[in-house]
């Protein structure tokens, strides 16, 4: 069997550099190839990496995982497991293959292994402790640099003028770099030398990278804004006062820094992106709308700011000729615009009372619904276990108990998912509708304050909303068909321009019927109109034909005519309502219109005098009385368009 088996030596040391661990990788090699020797191991190949194994990404350990997989080989001979991998990923992959068979076998001289359950299970703590060990190196190294900062001592490689002293783990002056060092900050303080000056005169007196060239200006500039210089040190983004002796005053280094600052300008302001940019297209070309700022310089010496915008005239197949418009006009339209989905504080109270109320509904509601869920649960449960003793003492036949235990099962699971599903969803729509109204709420304070990034911040939040412009003017998009969920913001703003942001009492309102029906119940509707001043009858008539005609819209022709001819045939409306998922009232709705029962007995003068009366503000009631109709056919009535002559 051993003579099957076909090992790698893999040798590794964890740094790349050659002068270091050279003793260790020799020693290893010489080790191992004496323990194959006398073990008498069959080596296919010899593996060197040079390479730390704490992160995954050894190209060669890579490259011997291949090969075993591809059966080139299917054991492994090194040093000690922590050779292998000293990082989870790796470790892990080696056990994982010792799973599947295709790594036989691993052999360590210094280290027990046999491809058994417990000598895997001592392979993976020799991995861990591999990894705690250098985790925990890691932290101390850290440690250790923490305390060499707090001490003054700069925890890093020295910077050109000084050398890091070795015996006495120090830094020092370079007495041939440092006078140079001190000659550029001179020369540059005087502010008639620049950085590339600086860098040849350094490369004439020997101050030149490892290639043999002169400093780039990155590096200049580094060695200039450098406090190691006179005596501080900048570590991990803060500066220290070090201990190492400076070698330029403070003052000169302060010098240096204003002669960069005048020399290293920032950005302008004139390329910084305006308030509004992104925000808008223009409506002749459908490209974006950019900004410009213009500075106007008078004799007296006055300057003035002007940002204008106008279209970015990308388009390839048109010229745009649309003008441009000064940011404080374009301020204004958007703040109008803004104001037209403003939520009116009234609004915003009587809908937070409204949710408030109704999740404690929902809430008590789902709970009376939960508790009585788990008692039907408990019973069910309680007839299994009869059932199953019943089948042990042999009341009944395995049959009977196999039909039996499978519909309590159906009906216990199906109770207990209703119960999850509530438990997840009963509240689910509250946290939106409150979030929503908060933020329609507090464009009333965005709109008076005005601010440009808060205008921008709103707009950008308002879902559905398409901002163009042309000539001169900002205008959101033609609405397209309401559709949710976007349409919410688009219903309130329809709502409050046929209000006026006045009054609620005459509201017929679409935003509120949509958030509704979107978030609530038709009952929760009909109580918010209540509420706001509506006629209880009104404010049901406004509920549910927006209801209805969302979910009529959702059938068919044939299925319209299959519930009319289920009618026909006397199937109750209930059950009609079942078989379509809709509301009772949806189909008496349809039939009426449809032209079903008595409705078919309407006359255009019956027809004209119940809008009229409802208009003026007849009850159904009275309006029934005196039609000699009934309340429910006169709500059907009025419900639905009057018919044209």
């Amino acid at each position: 069997m051993q003579n099957q088996e076909k090992y790698i030596i893999y040798v590794r040391k964890s740094t790349d550099v050659e002068d270091k661990q050279v003793l260790s990788m020799e020693a290893q090699i010489v080790e191992l190839r004496k323990y194959a020797a006398d073990s008498n191991l069959q080596i296919v190949g010899t593996v060197i990496e040079k390479k730390s194994a704490k992160v995954p990404g050894r190209k060669k350990f890579n490259q011997i995982m291949t090969d075993i997989e591809h059966g080139k080989a299917n054991g492994i001979l090194s040093w000690h497991p922590d050779r292998l991998a000293r990082n989870s990923v790796d470790g892990g992959h080696v056990i994982y293959l010792l799973d599947q068979s295709l790594l036989v076998a691993l052999k360590f001289p210094t280290f027990w292994f046999e491809n058994t359950s417990q000598g895997k299970f001592m392979l993976s703590m020799a991995f861990s402790q591999s990894k705690y060990y250098v985790d925990n190196l890691s932290e101390n190294t850290k440690r250790g640099l923490r305390q060499k900062v707090r001490r003054g001592e700069f925890p890093s490689k020295a910077p050109v003028g000084y050398i890091n002293d070795v015996r006495h783990k120090s830094i020092v002056v370079d007495k041939r770099l440092a006078p140079l060092i001190v000659q550029a900050f001179e020369m540059y303080a005087l502010g008639n030398k620049s950085m590339q000056a600086i860098a040849y005169f350094l490369y004439d007196k020997g101050g030149m990278t490892k290639g043999k060239k002169p400093l780039s200006k990155d590096q200049i500039k580094k060695i200039l804004t450098n406090p190691f210089y006179y005596g501080h040190f900048r570590y991990g983004g803060e500066v220290h006062e070090g201990k190492h002796p400076a070698i330029i005053s403070k003052q000169l280094y302060d010098r240096v820094q204003a002669v960069l600052s005048r020399r290293c300008y920032p950005q302008k302001g004139a390329t910084a992106p305006q308030a509004f940019c992104g925000l808008l297209r223009c409506g002749a070309c459908n490209m974006s709308i950019t900004a410009e700022k213009k500075v106007k310089h008078q004799k007296n010496g006055n300057v003035h700011e002007y940002v204008y915008y106008r279209c970015s005239r990308k388009s390839k197949t048109m010229r745009c000729v649309e003008p441009t418009v000064t940011e404080p006009d374009l301020q204004t339209q958007l703040v109008d615009i803004l104001q037209g989905y403003a939520l009116p504080k009234s609004w915003a109270n009587a809908l937070t009372t409204m949710l408030e109320e109704g999740e404690k509904k929902a809430e008590q509601s789902s709970g009376l619904f939960i508790a009585d869920a788990q008692n039907k649960i408990s019973s069910l449960q309680s007839k299994l276990q009869r059932l199953l003793d019943s089948y042990l003492d042999q009341d009944i036949d395995q049959a009977t108990y196999k039909v039996k235990q499978a519909e309590l099962m159906s009906e216990k699971k199906s109770l207990e998912e209703q119960v999850g599903k509530l438990t997840l969803a009963a509240n689910a729509w509250v946290e939106p509708m409150r979030q929503w109204i908060k933020q329609a709420s507090d464009l009333n304070e965005i709109t008076k304050t005005a601010k440009p990034s808060a205008i921008m911040d709103a707009l950008a939040k308002v879902e559905g909303l398409n901002l163009f412009l042309k000539s001169k003017k900002a205008q959101p998009t033609a609405a397209p068909a309401i559709s949710p969920p976007c349409a919410i913001w688009v219903l309130l703003r329809k709502t409050l321009e046929k209000t006026g942001a006045t009054r609620l009492k005459s509201l017929e309102s679409p935003i509120l019927v949509h958030v509704m029906h979107r978030y609530s119940s038709k009952a929760y509707l009909s109580d918010l109109f209540r509420r706001l001043g509506c006629d209880r009858r009104a404010a049901r008539a406004i509920a549910e034909p927006a209801g209805s005609s969302r979910l009529l819209d959702r059938l068919s022709n044939a299925h319209i005519e299959q519930l009319v001819t289920m009618h026909d045939r006397g199937v109750s409306n209930t059950e009609i309502a079942t078989r379509f998922g809709i509301s009772t009232y949806s189909v008496r709705l349809q039939l009426a219109q449809g032209g079903r029962g008595i409705y078919t007995s309407f006359t255009q003068v019956q027809i004209q005098t119940a809008h009229e009366l409802k208009r003026t503000g007849y009850s159904h009631q009275r309006i029934a009385e005196k039609l000699g109709l009934s309340a429910s056919s006169v709500r059907l009535l009025v419900a639905t368009a009057p018919r044209s002559q």
